[in-house]
Formats: structure tokens, C-alpha cells, sequence
């Protein structure tokens, strides 16, 4: 008997039982459960769209939760140096703290190395996850406390808490992206798009929160010069107070990393992932004894000559040479150094000069054109590693162009003209961007290498990372290569 109701209801009904068809484990169960509703073949159709765009959208907020905690960290300092006592030496302190959390990537790739299969991969990133929530929540609470060390006022808690942050996002290189395995390639483009959005929501945060926002304000001041007193005019820069407090910014970090944790759930749970995994029955690539007997004779055929194909090396599947796998490390390691490393800690010193809106506009629209690269490398995947070194010099050379604008601070070239602004701004845009599709393609190639070749590219990244801060810390914070000017009063010729 077929099932009559009145239209809203019956439309209602419909879509219940399309969900379910589409959704359910095992499909052909669903007939038996519901047969008074009748489905066309090709209805199914829109709901597996909508379960592919469901899946990209987890694997985008999955990335998201990667850094987004320490680049909040980092976009809120103009707002928390004033109030502690470490003052403007925080951003050295945070660079170590970030360089002594590898401990945690180093302890993840040598257990892959010696111990391989004896950490389970998904029960290490849920306590990630679940640190990085914690650690955000309580410095809402916390960041302003100090305590004497030495006789001395510290803020204990916000650095303790930063290194464990550190330890969060550091160790999500060799675990996020090896996870990322168990579903189709093209999923590991959408979570490098997350890992840009990263960066881009929490400087989008700060902006509306009013970061950092400078006015210059006239101010008179009275000198006595041996019994003749005289008047002083002169611009005091004042910051703009905040839209909202630190504290609020960091109970929204610690909620995105439970957006993050909520996605790596479901991308577990759903069980319209599991039918998203490159093999369902076997996530890691490995046939249960057996089970090649039952294949059919063109897929045997199919692996016997594959199996014909001599490897190039005992990397991965043996595609790639000894040699083009290092060279695709040291591009790796280099572009993260630059991206990561050695061109936001100069930021400030090439933008600034030209301007606070400058710096904030380069700011944003480079967090802007890390997710872009991705889209750019969703649909122009091209793996030539020839155009990979290409891109490189090229972002290498703008990046060499913004080092040396940074060097000259506080009276870089064409300062006090708008193509000189236009210059610095775009310059941030391609080097950003170019340097980032250059990391979403290698990672996507070592995707196709193998679980371990994802992992050796988390230790690579962070390799990269830890030997730009080793470069940059001494040359901005003990030898002072970089200067800042006054952004109100400096005067350029």
C-alpha cells in the first residue's frame, strides 16, 4: 500500500528518507525499512553533492583548528604587551617557546620512525585538541597574572600557557595532515584552505576588535630652559582602546578549537565519510589476508603491472628519485622558514613605516590570499617540480624586496608616496601567495607517497620553521638589524 499524505507532509517525509537512503550503512537495507516510499535511482544525486560539500567543509574546519590559536596569540599583542611587564619582548620570548614546543613533532616522528603503529593517531589529536580548548579557555583568565621570579614580576601563567599552545599547533604538522590520509585527495586541498582561514578569521577578529588602531594626537608641552619658559608642540601616538578584551578574543580561540574538535568527530563518526575514504574496508591502504584472491582478474592484471614498473627510490610508492624527494624537502622547509618564520617576524618594520593602514591592510589581505592559494591549487593542481622551484625564486625575490624595505625602517623606499604603500601591500599579497600554493602542491604530492611521507612533510615544515627562528631571533632581538620609527613624528627625507 502506498503511502498517502498531504503534501507538505508527504515532501517532508520524502526528504527524511532521500537523507537516509543516501546516508544509511548498509544502502540496500533501506527499501526494507521504508517500502511505502518510492525513490528514483537518480535522486540520490544532490544528497551525495551536499554529503561531498559537508565533507570539504569538516576537512576546512579541521585544518582551521591547526594554528589558529597561536596566530590569534600573535594578532592580539598589540592589545596584551602594554599590560604585562615583559613588555615588547614578549614576541622573542614567544618565538622560543614556539621553537622549544617541536618537542612534540619530534617525539611524533620518531615514534613513526622506530615504533611505527604504536600511537593511535586519532587518540593523540583529540588530546590535542582538547589542550590547545583548555589552554585558550583558561588564558582568558589568566593572561594578565604575574609572579615574582628572581624578585622580578612575570607573567608565568600566559607563558606556560602559551608553550603549551605551541605544543598544540607544532604537533598538529605531524598528526592533521597524516590523518587527512584516510579520506580522498581531493579533501587535502580543502584542509590546507583551513589551515590559511587559520590566520585570516582571527585577524578579521582583531580588526573589528580595533587592534592596534593608532591616532595621532596634538599636544603641547611646557619646557623651562634656564628661566625662560617655552612651548612645544608636537604628535603623540595614541592607541585606540579595544572594542572588546583580550579575555573575550581568547574565549573565542579556545571555541574554535572546539568547532575543530566537533569536526574531527563527525570526520570520524559520519557515515557519510566513511564512503568518502579512498578504500571504506581498508583506511590505510592495507588488503586483509586473503582478499586479493577475491579480486576480480582486471584488477590483479591491474596490480601485476604496476608491479612491472621498477620504483625510483624506497620512498613512499617509489614515484619520485632520491634526489627530487630531497629537493621537495628543502623547497618545503624553505618556503615554510620564509612564510612561518622569517618574514612575519619583519612585518611590522616594512609596513608600518608607510602607515597603519598599510600595515593592517597587508596584514589582512596576505591572511586573505593563504586560503586563495588553495583554491587556486583545488582546480590548477599542476606537480611540475620545475614550476614548483620557479614559484619559489619568485616568491624568494618578493620576499627579498619586503626584507629589504624592513631593513631600511623607519625610511624604506618611496615612503612618503602611494605607490611605494602600493608596492609593500602587493608585495605581501604575491609572496604570500605564491610560497603558499607552492606548500598545498608538495603536500598533495606526498599525499600520494604514503602516510609516512605526510608525516616526514609535518617534520619538514617545522624543520623549516625552527631554523628561520634560529635565523631571525638573534638579528631582531639582540643585534637590532631592524628599526622602528615613531608613527607619528618620524621624519623621512
Amino acid at each position: 500500500m502506498e503511502l498517502k499524505s498531504p503534501g507538505p507532509l508527504r515532501g517532508i517525509l520524502q526528504c527524511i528518507g532521500l537523507w537516509l537512503l543516501c546516508t544509511a550503512e548498509p544502502l540496500t537495507e533501506l527499501p526494507a525499512v521504508y517500502p511505502t516510499i518510492h525513490f528514483q535511482a537518480h535522486q540520490c544525486s544532490v544528497p551525495r553533492f551536499t554529503m561531498s560539500l559537508f565533507i570539504h567543509i569538516l576537512a576546512c574546519l579541521f585544518g582551521m583548528g591547526s594554528w589558529v590559536s597561536i596566530n590569534g596569540l600573535w594578532v592580539e599583542l598589540p592589545l596584551i604587551v602594554p599590560q604585562i611587564p615583559e613588555g615588547w619582548y614578549l614576541p622573542s620570548y614567544l618565538s622560543v617557546l614556539i621553537q622549544m614546543a617541536n618537542v612534540g613533532p619530534l617525539f611524533i616522528t620518531l615514534m613513526h620512525r622506530f615504533r611505527p603503529g604504536a600511537l593511535n593517531e586519532t587518540v593523540v589529536i583529540y588530546v590535542i585538541i582538547s589542550l590547545g580548548m583548555v589552554a585558550s579557555f583558561l588564558l582568558a583568565f589568566f593572561w594578565k597574572e604575574t609572579l615574582l621570579v628572581a624578585g622580578v614580576p612575570r607573567s608565568v601563567a600566559l607563558l606556560l600557557l602559551t608553550f603549551f599552545l605551541s605544543t598544540v599547533d607544532c604537533t598538529s604538522s605531524v598528526t592533521f595532515l597524516p590523518f587527512m590520509m584516510r579520506l580522498k585527495p581531493q579533501y587535502l586541498t580543502t584542509y590546507f584552505v583551513g589551515e590559511g582561514v587559520s590566520g585570516l578569521i582571527p585577524a578579521l577578529v582583531a580588526l573589528i576588535q580595533g587592534v592596534g588602531v593608532v591616532h595621532c594626537n596634538n599636544c603641547t608641552r611646557m619646557i623651562n630652559d634656564t628661566g625662560s619658559v617655552s612651548l612645544s608642540y608636537e604628535l603623540q601616538a595614541h592607541y585606540q582602546p579595544a572594542n572588546f578584551s583580550a579575555g573575550v578574543f581568547f574565549f573565542f580561540l579556545s571555541a574554535m578549537m572546539l568547532v575543530c574538535l566537533g569536526a574531527f568527530i563527525l570526520l570520524n563518526y559520519h557515515p557519510a565519510v566513511a564512503r568518502e575514504r579512498p578504500n571504506a574496508r581498508y583506511p590505510n591502504g592495507v588488503l586483509e589476508k586473503g582478499e586479493a584472491a577475491q579480486m576480480n582478474p582486471t584488477e590483479q592484471k591491474a596490480m601485476i603491472k604496476q608491479s612491472d614498473i621498477k620504483p625510483k627510490s624506497c620512498f613512499g610508492t617509489g614515484t619520485y628519485s632520491r634526489i627530487q624527494v630531497l629537493y621537495m624537502f628543502f623547497i618545503l622547509a624553505w618556503v615554510n622558514g620564509l612564510t612561518n618564520v622569517v618574514l612575519p617576524s619583519v612585518q611590522s618594520y616594512s609596513c608600518l613605516p608607510y602607515g597603519n593602514s598599510a600595515y593592517h591592510l597587508s596584514a589582512t589581505m596576505a591572511a586573505v590570499s593563504n586560503p586563495l592559494a588553495c583554491f587556486i591549487a583545488m582546480f590548477f593542481p599542476t606537480r611540475s617540480l620545475l614550476l614548483l622551484g620557479a614559484l619559489t625564486l619568485f616568491g624568494s625575490g618578493i620576499g627579498a624586496y619586503i626584507i629589504g624595505m624592513a631593513v631600511l625602517s623607519p625610511c624604506p623606499l618611496l615612503v612618503n608616496e602611494t605607490s611605494g604603500t602600493f608596492l609593500i601591500v602587493g608585495s605581501w599579497i604575491f609572496f604570500i601567495l605564491t610560497l603558499s600554493y607552492v606548500k598545498v602542491i608538495i603536500g598533495v604530492i606526498l599525499r600520494d607517497e604514503g602516510h609516512s611521507a605526510l608525516v616526514w612533510c609535518g617534520a619538514v615544515v617545522q624543520l623549516g620553521s625552527f631554523m628561520g627562528a634560529v635565523t631571525m631571533f638573534p638579528l631582531v632581538s639582540v643585534y637590532s638589524l631592524f628599526l622602528s620609527g615613531d608613527p607619528c613624528n618620524t621624519k623621512c627625507p
